[in-house]
């Protein structure tokens, strides 16, 4: 059940508050358990196997978390055990299939693949499971002792699907004092329209150019219309995964719980590695501190640090699918990264606008090999970016600059934080709230209508 539905908004929302509100305060975690279980199960009516799955992943990392504290001696091999155990749920619900294809084209082997759905947020979960894990290990934290704790951690609705990835610690003291104030619920209902409109009103919108590009056929575009397309697809991809970000840190706010913020501007930075620090932080902290920095980090010298960081952003590709182009993302961005780290930053550091121009051109080639599956169809889009020689004589990009404009616009606009410093201020003037409530208003209509699609990050 996705944030952005009626569904969510009008039914699942309001009576779980309701519900949450009116029991004594040491209820509410049991509250929130039973209502992100129920969230979960609504998401995954037609797989219920899939609830199971989570609950026993839960129970096993119980478990071995309260091995690793008890037998210091084996906690390492028990830890082992756990990442392990992690590690191959992901690689037989996500990886399976693409592994087996690959093995049967240059083997013959035959194997067969399994064509399961994913299960929702299982990327996330799985991660969070492991940090938890991994932590007790470092005895950054104390094993959980009720199962019911470690499970209200998991669940958590607002969290679950799409992150923002947090760690136990980050939550166990704000779960046991949870504290909720009417300041915060008010800030958390600003959150939540905002990322809500962000998603329906700008993104889904906006994300209909990229989706016309392809139905016209890459060969026949002109490289204006194409550029016209991947900038759309950079603009729709932030507000997506931004709004969404929005809309659990503010459900977040609203029953008691500080999620963290999941960007920071990432379009203003003026290098890759910047850009990085930005943009989905959670994820990225979690790569930095679980794989990154056991690695060794920068600590080794600089073939060390290349080759770690090479490893880390191909990993990072290969999270978000089992695809070539993703193993190729994370590639590319591996490797710019490297150059930066190598020379290229200090230049960068110099010059603002150099920076920004140089971000500029890497952006969408990013985007577009995140985006595009077919290996030829992504070189053909690469190539019809800096085709220029037909740019001016077809004007087929006309209609699309008039359909679109302004919400390239708008979206490069909303790209900058501008809104959120207005809209998401503590202090309510009357401004703010007409404004919020245009854009929830509006954001209905279109949901009323159909004009929505699912969160592009829960394909993750």
């Amino acid at each position: 059940m996705a944030f952005s539905s009626l569904n969510f908004i009008f039914i699942f929302l309001p009576i779980f508050l309701i519900a949450y509100f009116t029991v004594n305060k040491k209820y509410k975690k049991i509250m929130l358990l039973v209502g992100s279980i129920i969230f979960y199960l609504i998401g995954t009516w037609k797989k219920p196997e899939y609830l199971l799955l989570l609950f026993f992943s839960i129970f096993i990392n119980f478990i071995l978390a309260n091995l690793i504290e008890n037998y210091e001696k084996e906690n390492k091999l028990i830890l082992a055990v756990g990442i392990i155990f992690n590690i191959n749920l992901l690689l037989i619900y996500k990886y399976f299939d693409f592994f087996a294809s690959i093995i049967n084209k240059n083997f013959n082997t035959g194997i067969k693949e399994l064509n399961l759905i994913l299960p929702i947020g299982i990327s996330f979960y799985t991660f969070e499971l492991i940090s938890y894990i991994v932590d007790v290990y470092n005895k950054k934290i104390k094993a959980e002792k009720s199962i019911l704790k470690l499970a209200g951690y998991i669940f958590m609705f607002p969290q679950l699907i799409s992150g923002p990835i947090v760690t136990y610690k980050e939550i166990k003291q704000q779960v046991d004092k949870k504290q909720v104030h009417i300041e915060n619920i008010i800030l958390g209902i600003k959150y939540f329209i905002l990322g809500l409109a962000f998603k329906v009103i700008v993104a889904d919108r906006i994300g209909i150019l990229w989706n016309d590009i392809f139905m016209l056929g890459i060969d026949s575009i002109s490289s204006i219309l194409a550029w016209l397309g991947i900038i759309a697809y950079t603009i729709q991809i932030y507000l997506d995964f931004q709004g969404y970000s929005l809309m659990a840190v503010g459900l977040g706010k609203i029953i008691g719980i500080e999620l963290p913020d999941n960007f920071d501007a990432p379009y203003l930075t003026t290098s890759m590695s910047d850009f990085f620090r930005r943009w989905h932080i959670s994820l990225g902290r979690w790569f930095k501190n679980y794989i990154y920095i056991p690695l060794g980090g920068n600590r080794k010298g600089k073939i060390r640090m290349i080759v770690n960081i090479i490893i880390v952003w191909l990993i990072t590709g290969l999270w978000h699918g089992a695809s070539y182009n993703y193993l190729l993302w994370g590639m590319f961005v591996g490797i710019i990264i490297v150059i930066e780290k190598l020379f290229l930053e200090r230049y960068l550091s110099k010059s603002k606008i150099l920076g920004h121009i140089y971000m500029f051109l890497l952006i969408p080639i990013m985007w577009a090999i995140f985006s595009i599956k077919d290996l030829s169809t992504l070189s053909l889009f690469i190539k019809k970016l800096f085709s220029f020689e037909e740019g001016l004589i077809r004007l087929d990009y006309l209609k699309y600059i008039k359909t679109y404009g302004y919400l390239i616009l708008t979206g490069l606009l909303l790209c900058t934080k501008i809104s959120e410093k207005f809209l998401l201020k503590k202090q309510t003037k009357n401004s703010q709230i007409i404004i919020l409530l245009v854009l929830f208003w509006v954001s209905i209509s279109y949901l009323y209508k159909g004009l929505n699609n699912s969160f592009i990050y829960f394909d993750f």
